[in-house]
């Protein structure tokens, strides 16, 4: 049984922040610190004390955590950026809130007593006699302390308060990671005089300096009495600070508004799902199409605000069964034969359209990266100046159009519509021209959404009604939105700037209406947009065909293998420039070290060369890598550093490749996407070294032995959920039962308790649950389904009284 903690939390924008520069403004962006790591870093937002971020991350963290926080900075061109304030949250406040937190938050004063980290290895217990009583503390080493000195370390020593005597350890130079393995005693004589609240041991850990006060890096501490009547206490713990004394200020740092929402499960192990599954799997497979179908009971029981997780979650089960397809189909049949009106056809956010538009979400972004990321991309690197409404278009910009002096509005107008022509021309051909690429088991959602809605909707006056269905989910839920927003899809790394995005969203709008086949032209409120309706109606003719040939495949079953990736091993999953230090680089300056390299991820590979277009590439089998881990910034003096450690068999040692990223989000997205290809490899590691082996030592925690084991513990499961999260059946079939649950009573009340109140259907529930519905009672597929929820709560039930029993036990045994 395992525990999975999802975090989501999303950065909306700040208010009424302090001014930190000259010009009287801020520069100021977001850190996103998880336990004092650093997860995530929104873009800077210009010159501006209300700045708009709208940027949401989700984290998996499958050990849990303690702290979230946000630290607001300036950003500075020259020195270093300034502090402007935080906020934190502990994991109970975030979990107190069932719905999540949503609101405005005072920022408050980053104080350096507080801003602790790391855990440190005790062992304490008393010797008892006739004459005395001591209590022994071994103090063993620390963990990821943080760092205090200008070189990225600190140099920690431990003092220890009891019984009015205060003992020291040695101090260790430079290091997060110390050992010290010193034991220091107490006499305990005379304990009993004191305040009950002072009959306790204090253990501080501290950074030594030369010059000035010493730097506090976190305490913990234990009364004495449990320890006296079961003397042994050992273990990790983890450091405190002080406790924060300061009051409200009231928002003079200004605040921020955020969205955060946790979510932890318990998963069983698989054998508990199977019933949930395996009824799924037959009501797919089955014929019915009753308003008390299982597919039909699921739609009833998703409130608005859970049908989105709840469609991903049925999408990935029916991927790794080998059904999403089928799934899909049935799901649209149902939508389209309880549609009256052709125009309104999948306009509502329907457990259907939020199934089709995941599946091609999941399936479909490498398809949507190769289409889209070349444009994309030249967009942005030209920030062309482009307004086509009279009444935003800014004459102070003609200066960026023309060398020649001011220019007219109409000279900007044309200007504007000759490059949105260029670029819709190339997004429209490259889209046209992708029917190839796009992965078949698209293709064959398409073909059979195509006859659904032909069937239902038949004769000459419909004709165009199938191509809109399809295209109303190609072009409006999945183009469309990837243009107007493509750090969303995972298309640019930063927001657009405003010009940039207005182009995006002029693009965005012609899209749409291409994907409505051109029937809104002319009847909105901006007609300004007409001068681009020729090209539209042609793109619009284009359009069919391009449509026909997607639908014109022979496969007729499911296309997705059942697999914990979605990925052909050729499929390349990330891709992009790093820096890679050099093997043999050992007493070269470190700017010599490090060299650009192009490196592909696909599910089977890390291959890497000089250029994309290289012909000789070197590669490491993703089986042989045993861990991907964050590299301390004192180990090469650079920052944002990873190392992917790998084996080539069990009698070798590890070899360690060290890579530097550009920023501190793209190093995650890289460990998140390596890590996911790895989940399920056989030798991965408990435990590495944050630092590098240099001059005979470890850098990290100064062991001479290079084969020693790792000082701290490995993060291989924490990983930024996306749409390349590997199939993770247990887990997707837990938290779709968690929105069962929370509908288990309606469920009851609607659809059985007429039944159950007659005494006429009594036999046991699970006689209902064959392999289809043929000739069941129409209440049959309700009882299926409450019988396995039920099935499940008992399960979760005894898991919590045996954890509730073993946590009693271990406390009455220390």
């Amino acid at each position: 049984m395992a525990r999975n903690t999802a975090l989501y939390f999303r950065l909306v924008e700040g208010k009424n922040l302090p001014a930190k520069d000259v010009s009287g403004t801020s520069d100021p962006y977001c850190i996103v610190k998880v336990d004092n790591e650093v997860v995530a870093r929104t873009a800077t937002v210009w010159r501006d004390l209300n700045p708009f971020w709208g940027e949401e991350f989700t984290l998996h963290l499958p050990l849990g955590f303690h702290t979230l926080s946000f630290y607001v900075m300036d950003e500075d061109t020259i020195g270093h950026d300034d502090v402007i304030g935080k906020i934190s949250l502990s994991k109970e406040n975030i979990a107190s809130q069932p719905r999540g937190i949503d609101s405005w938050i005072n920022l408050s004063r980053v104080d350096p007593d507080e801003e602790v980290q790391g855990e440190i290895y005790l062992e304490l217990h008393i010797m008892q006699d006739q004459h005395k009583s001591n209590l022994h503390c071994h103090v063993l080493e620390a963990r990821d302390l943080a760092p205090r000195d200008i070189s990225g370390t600190s140099d920690p020593f431990v003092r220890i308060f009891c019984n009015n005597q205060t003992l020291e350890t040695t101090v260790i130079k430079r290091t997060r990671f110390p050992r010290w393995n010193e034991v220091l005693e107490f006499d305990l004589r005379g304990i009993e005089e004191l305040d009950p609240g002072d009959q306790m041991i204090s253990i501080e850990v501290w950074d030594w300096d030369m010059v000035g006060k010493n730097d506090f890096l976190g305490r913990v501490w234990f009364p004495l009495e449990p320890l006296q009547r079961n003397p042994a206490v050992t273990g990790w713990f983890r450091l405190l600070p002080f406790g924060n004394t300061e009051e409200e200020n009231g928002g003079k740092l200004g605040s921020l508004r955020v969205k955060v929402n946790l979510s932890e499960e318990r998963i069983l192990p698989s054998v508990y799902y199977q019933n949930l599954i395996q009824l799924l799997v037959e009501s797919v497979q089955s014929s019915d199409q009753s308003e008390s179908s299982l597919v039909a009971l699921l739609e009833e029981m998703c409130s608005a605000e859970s049908r989105q997780e709840v469609a991903v979650k049925l999408v990935k089960i029916f991927l790794g069964q080998g059904l999403a397809v089928t799934f899909l189909d049935k799901l649209n049949m149902r939508e389209v034969n309880r549609t009256g009106d052709p125009n309104t056809l999948f306009r509502s956010n329907s457990l259907a359209s939020k199934s089709m538009e995941q599946y091609m979400k999941i399936v479909g972004m490498p398809f949507l990266h190769e289409v889209l990321r070349p444009i994309i991309t030249r967009i942005f690197e030209e920030k062309r100046y482009v307004e086509l409404d009279p009444c935003k278009i800014d004459l102070n910009r003609s200066r960026r159009i023309s060398f020649k002096g001011s220019v007219s509005e109409q000279q900007i107008r044309e200007s504007s519509l000759e490059f949105l022509k260029g670029y819709l021309s190339d997004i429209i051909d490259a889209i046209l021209g992708s029917v190839e690429q796009c992965p078949p088991g698209m293709r064959l959602c398409f073909k059979q959404l195509h006859k659904r809605v032909e069937e239902r909707f038949p004769g000459p006056n419909n004709q165009d009604v199938k191509y809109a269905a399809i295209s109303g989910f190609l072009f409006l839920r999945f183009f469309a939105p990837a243009i107007l927003t493509p750090k969303l899809f995972h298309l640019r790394e930063h927001h657009a700037d405003p010009r940039t995005a207005r182009t995006l969203l002029l693009l965005a709008k012609a899209v749409q209406s291409i994907g409505n086949l051109g029937q809104q032209l002319g009847h909105g409120k901006e007609q300004w947009m007409s001068p681009l309706h020729p090209l539209i109606q042609q793109s619009v003719g284009r359009l069919r065909d391009f449509l026909d040939r997607l639908i014109d495949t022979e496969s007729d079953s499911e296309c997705s293998q059942m697999s914990r990736t979605l990925f052909h091993p050729s499929v390349t999953i990330k891709e992009g420039f790093l820096h890679k230090r050099k093997a043999e680089a050992v007493h070269l300056v470190t700017r010599f070290t490090f060299k650009k390299r192009y490196f592909w991820l696909s599910s089977q590979t890390l291959s890497y060369s000089k250029s994309p277009d290289w012909q000789v590439r070197s590669s490491i089998p993703v089986h042989r890598i045993c861990a991907i881990e964050r590299v301390d910034e004192n180990a090469f003096q650079q920052p944002n550093m990873m190392q992917i450690i790998s084996q080539d068999n069990e009698a070798q040692g590890g070899h360690i490749m060290y890579i530097q990223c550009k920023n501190v989000n793209e190093l995650n997205q890289w460990l998140s996407a390596l890590r996911k290809v790895s989940l399920c490899n056989q030798r991965l590691l408990p435990t590495y070294h944050p630092g590098a082996y240099r001059n005979s030592h470890w850098t990290c925690c100064l062991q001479s032995d290079r084969a020693v084991r790792g000082c701290s513990r490995t993060h291989l499961a924490v990983t930024l959920g996306d749409w390349s999260d590997p199939l993770d059946p247990d887990a997707e079939a837990q938290v779709l039962y968690r929105h069962l649950l929370m509908a288990k009573d309606v469920l009851r009340e609607k659809y059985l308790a007429g039944i159950e109140s007659t005494g006429s259907q009594k036999q046991d529930i699970r006689g209902h649950c064959g392999k289809t519905y043929e000739g069941a009672t129409a209440a049959s597929p309700a009882k299926c389904l409450l019988s396995a929820i039920e099935d499940l709560e008992k399960a979760h039930q005894a898991f919590e009284k045996r954890e509730r029993e073993e946590v009693s036990n271990h406390s009455r045994c220390t």
